[in-house]
């Protein structure tokens, strides 16, 4: 970045508390145009509170506002509403997606501003009658899909759509708008696969060459270095650190991040289960995931083990647990301890005691707008009968409320979930931490299998570790069985017995976890087709 470029924002002390808890203390940040900055830190650490700040969030407004000053093009601005940000030129893709479900790709892109042409009706009733320019439309969603490299269907509609694909649509929508002049990511690489977090990686540094500051929030800390001009850090509300990206590494990020070092690979003992007796048995499974492939996939799983599913992005990984749970269309057959469990039919996986923790976690995971308490105990309640007082001999059940704030308060501190109480709700946590109420809720059913899908997405570092240890431990300690499925062969290395590797829609092969990973890398590559 040159020196004499023009500063674009600066934030002057900013503080904000919610309802007595300090969550952001004398906080400054400044940008120029065309700079990109890595804003990092653990989970709670303030990050995305800073950014509803600079973005006029209503929960700001309604919850108090804040201290200081934000200052944009020399001028200080008081944003009542994210539509103020807007007209500014600031652009937010937040954690969570904002996409219309029955609409498609590029009805969404250019929601609330599509080009329109007058017509008969519209001169008698006024400009709600108006035609949209539906080949404009296309033309204009194309631009913005193109300026990021990828290749996602416009005519999709979004319920269809993978996770990945939603996430390259709500970027694009931002970058669709001409008078955008910085735009705030906010964990945008949590959900996409490997390709997909490189093509928004170059789509990043070819925004900031036109001019475009960008602030982008990941826990991918390589990512950080790979595309960013500074490293700003954030601890407990404030700003801990700030160097230039060159100068710096990621295990220092992750010390400044937590406060000590940590160790991210630690050793790991693989156990032998192959005298076990095979507690699921996964025969010519197909599965109708869009962007997944799984053609004919044929699995056992050793009852005890710790199985993990990796490979390479749309080959079928994701696609195996979210079509045995019955998430998506599938055939073939599957057997879990002697007993065929129908497939398409979520209801009889949970009867027979399967629990999932999906990748997805805010439209799969989560009942956002609840607390944890329920989080946590519902799916419990509603299947197994658990945290239920019984009346007049079983006729009447009641929640037992001491029993459900006992259970959440359990696994708030054994997973280190950081909240105000077990009464917050879902939605006002940071995305790691509601990994964790999904990791929980799973945990209070207390499965006989469980099926993990990409479990520390959107966990920083420092808390990575801790929800590796804690599947280990629910698995050792309970004696449940787990298919992990993960993105990172490492992360996989350091958790499971075995790894199953899916290329092509099928299993390639199936290694121990010790393997080494150039074995694990030839066996991805395969069966690619």
């Amino acid at each position: 970045m040159n020196e004499q470029t023009h500063k674009l924002l600066e934030m002057r002390n900013i503080q904000k508390d919610f309802f007595g808890n300090q969550v952001l203390t004398d906080i400054n940040l400044s940008l120029a145009e065309g700079e990109v900055i890595g804003l990092v830190g653990e989970n709670g650490a303030g990050k995305s509170t800073l950014m509803r700040i600079l973005f006029g969030a209503n929960m700001i407004r309604e919850t108090g506002g804040y201290g200081g000053d934000v200052i944009l093009n020399g001028e200080t601005v008081h944003f009542s509403s994210p539509f103020d940000a807007i007209e500014a030129g600031i652009g937010m893709v937040h954690q969570e997606f904002s996409l219309i479900p029955g609409f498609t790709t590029t009805e969404n892109i250019l929601l609330n501003r599509e080009p329109t042409r007058k017509n008969v009706f519209s001169e008698i009733f006024g400009d709600r009658m108006d035609t949209l320019k539906r080949t404009e439309m296309d033309e204009r969603a194309a631009n913005a899909i193109e300026m990021m490299g990828v290749d996602i269907d416009r005519k999709m509609v979004i319920n269809d759509m993978p996770v990945g694909h939603k996430q390259f649509t709500e970027i694009a929508r931002e970058l669709s708008k001409e008078q955008l002049k910085l735009l705030i990511l906010d964990e945008p690489t949590a959900v996409l696969t490997e390709r997909e977090a490189e093509a928004l990686l170059a789509s990043i540094r070819s925004m900031a060459e036109r001019g475009i500051a960008i602030i982008f929030i990941t826990h991918r800390l390589q990512e950080i270095l790979s595309v960013c001009d500074r490293v700003v850090v954030m601890r407990d509300g404030y700003v801990v650190h700030e160097t230039p990206a060159a100068e710096t590494t990621v295990s220092e990020i992750t010390k400044w991040m937590v406060g000590r070092s940590v160790d991210t690979a630690a050793q790991h003992s693989v156990r032998d289960h192959s005298q076990a007796k095979t507690i699921l048995s996964i025969e010519k499974l197909w599965v109708d995931m869009p962007g997944e492939t799984v053609r004919n996939v044929s699995l056992d799983v050793k009852e005890g083990e710790i199985l993990g599913i990796g490979g390479l992005a749309g080959q079928g990984k994701l696609g195996i647990p979210n079509g045995i749970m019955g998430l998506y269309h599938a055939g073939g057959r599957v057997v879990f301890d002697g007993q065929e469990i129908p497939l398409n039919n979520p209801r009889r996986c949970l009867d027979s005691s399967f629990a999932f923790v999906s990748e997805d976690r805010r439209g799969v995971g989560l009942l956002l707008d609840e607390s944890l308490e329920w989080n946590i105990a519902f799916p419990a309640m509603q299947i197994q009968n658990k945290f239920l007082k019984n009346y007049l001999g079983g006729l009447i059940k009641w929640r037992d409320e001491n029993a459900i704030r006992e259970v959440t308060e359990k696994y708030i501190e054994s997973l280190a979930i950081k909240c105000t109480s077990s009464r917050q709700k879902a939605k006002e946590l940071s995305g790691g931490n509601q990994q964790k109420v999904c990791l929980a809720k799973a945990f209070a059913l207390t499965p006989r299998l469980l099926f993990v899908s990409e479990p520390t997405r959107g966990i920083d570092v420092g808390a990575k570790a801790l929800v590796l240890e804690s599947l280990k431990n629910f698995n050792r300690e309970s004696g449940v069985t787990i298919v992990m499925v993960s993105s990172e062969l490492e992360e996989l290395r350091q958790s499971c017995d075995r790894i199953a590797i899916v290329s092509g829609g099928r299993i390639a092969g199936i290694l121990p976890a010790d393997s080494s990973l150039e074995e694990l890398g030839a066996c991805m590559l395969s069966q690619v087709v």
